[in-house]
């Protein structure tokens, strides 16, 4: 009799170390609503540590804890999981967030279903809740909710089962102009997000197999009525314990249309270059290797495009002072920008051009170029050796013209500006105007160096500095202007109109 009276004793002892060792909550009840035991993983997922802190019974544990679906609604004291079962309501998979009253760190989700067992006549002789902390999986649903729809790239997912889309967010919507519920609920083949592109067969095949589709170009019908071409990937992933594809897309349009902007950029220039009047070429910056000419120079230079191209003006002596496009080379390396270098470029026949050269640094083709403009100044240059000739003629004795005749004579050769004052002597420093005085004296700028004690550098810094500062760009104008202004043959200085007014200097105190 003893023996018989204890076999139920020892079962229950294992049936107690089994259940104790489950990873899910086992909460056992009387069918009065008694909360009579508890396995540790129940007290653990609740945040307490003995039975006695569940409240005892259905009342008691609604004091103590706050239920609520995952939609925020509170339950009601008849929807709480033990007062469902103690009505003998079997239940599975309810999921609800758990607070305390006064208790703000702690907060859960679980995931509730209910048994009732029974005896011989099938009477309720225990209830039982069986729960699951799915607090970390809802938590991270939650983040990757909020990161999936902050993200400013658009994406929609597709759920595999039956390849319909449960998701969308709100940059797949701007970028076709969908709203929500015309996406969620579509399927693939209604709404194909792989149309157009030259791999579908191949993305479908991966997407049915729940494979990883690779990148790939396609064309997304919009709201609009027209399409939009677009950069579309497929990542498998879980959501909510469901196989999805997550579809994610990068709109090629912008770049669609920066690229025609460039190509009609680039055809404009291409047209402008190849047409205009005036010999222009394109060189490397770095190497100076001509990479294309145009028809006014091949016109100017007797050079063909092939004889040109991939050679540099060196290897076809291109220009006559190869120290001066050395110099304009460094030029427009440093400064990006050279404007109205006189230079002599020497044609293929031998027949030399005076040229106004002007450069700008441009990029093509991700290629830092030089691009150079070429005015051939020849017949000018002629005419106007003749007439800076005979005004030296003239001048060589000014006492047949007085004063006014000679600067009405400058003035014909260099008119000034309107709204500008021309500049006269005393802008010049007094080495600027040693130096002006020895050219006009006919010296050379060896002579000039050797002079003043300078080097030939220094010399052609002075003259380029004088050049600027009178408006000039050749040794011949510069000797007219000095001479306009009263320096004769013989380097005398006439005094200036400030000077004849001042001829001690400033008044001192």
């Amino acid at each position: 009799m003893d023996s018989a009276s204890s076999k139920p004793q020892v079962d229950r002892r294992q049936l107690q170390q089994i259940v104790a060792g489950l990873t899910e909550g086992i909460l056992l009840a009387d069918p009065d609503g008694s909360i009579v035991w508890a396995n540790e993983t129940a007290l653990s997922i609740h945040g307490i540590n003995a039975v006695e802190d569940f409240g005892g019974n259905p009342a008691g544990f609604q004091k103590r804890f706050t239920l609520k679906y995952r939609n925020n609604h509170p339950l009601l004291a008849g929807q709480y999981p033990l007062a469902r079962v103690q009505a003998g309501e079997v239940f599975r998979d309810v999921i609800i967030e758990v607070t305390k009253p006064g208790d703000d760190s702690f907060h859960a989700i679980h995931q509730v279903r209910s048994l009732v067992l029974t005896d011989a006549a099938e009477e309720p002789q225990s209830l039982v809740l069986v729960i699951q902390d799915v607090t970390g999986r809802y938590t991270a649903e939650e983040r990757f909710e909020r990161t999936f729809s902050a993200n400013p790239a658009p994406a929609v997912i597709c759920r595999l089962s039956d390849l319909r889309y449960v998701k969308v967010n709100q940059g797949f919507l701007e970028m076709t102009g969908f709203a929500r519920d015309e996406v969620i609920g579509r399927s693939a083949y209604e709404f194909d997000v792989l149309g157009g592109s030259d791999k579908r067969d191949q993305a479908i095949e991966y997407l049915n197999e729940g494979r990883t589709i690779p990148q790939m170009e396609s064309v997304l019908r919009i709201a609009d009525g027209g399409s939009k071409f677009v950069i579309v990937a497929g990542q498998p992933i879980e959501v909510g314990d469901q196989d999805c594809m997550l579809f994610t897309f990068m709109d090629l349009e912008p770049r669609r249309k920066a690229e025609a902007a460039l190509r009609q950029t680039e055809e404009r220039f291409s047209t402008a270059f190849r047409l205009a009047p005036v010999p222009m070429t394109v060189s490397a910056l770095d190497d100076m290797l001509f990479l294309d000419v145009n028809d006014a120079f091949v016109a100017a230079t007797g050079y063909q495009v092939e004889e040109a191209i991939a050679r540099d003006p060196s290897s076809l002596e291109l220009w006559e002072d190869d120290e001066a496009f050395s110099q304009f080379r460094d030029t427009v390396e440093s400064t990006s920008s050279v404007r109205n270098v006189e230079m002599k470029l020497r044609a293929k026949n031998g027949d030399m051009l005076d040229c106004l050269v002007s450069a700008e640094t441009v990029t093509i083709h991700e290629r830092r170029c030089v691009l150079c403009v070429l005015q051939d100044i020849t017949e000018r240059k002629r005419s106007e050796s003749e007439l800076i000739a005979a005004i030296e003629t003239v001048m060589q004795d000014t006492s047949w013209f007085s004063r006014t005749v000679i600067e009405k004579l400058a003035e014909i050769r260099h008119p000034t500006p309107a709204g500008k004052t021309g500049a006269a002597l005393d802008d010049l420093s007094p080495r600027e105007l040693e130096v002006l005085v020895l050219m006009c004296q006919g010296s050379d700028d060896a002579k000039i160096a050797e002079t003043l004690q300078l080097s030939r550098n220094t010399v052609r810094n002075y003259v380029a500095a004088i050049y600027s500062k009178i408006g000039v760009n050749r040794r011949s104008a510069a000797i007219v202007w000095a001479r306009d202004r009263g320096i004769d043959r013989d380097g005398h200085v006439a005094p200036s109109p400030r000077q004849r007014r001042n001829p001690r200097g400033p008044a001192t105190r």
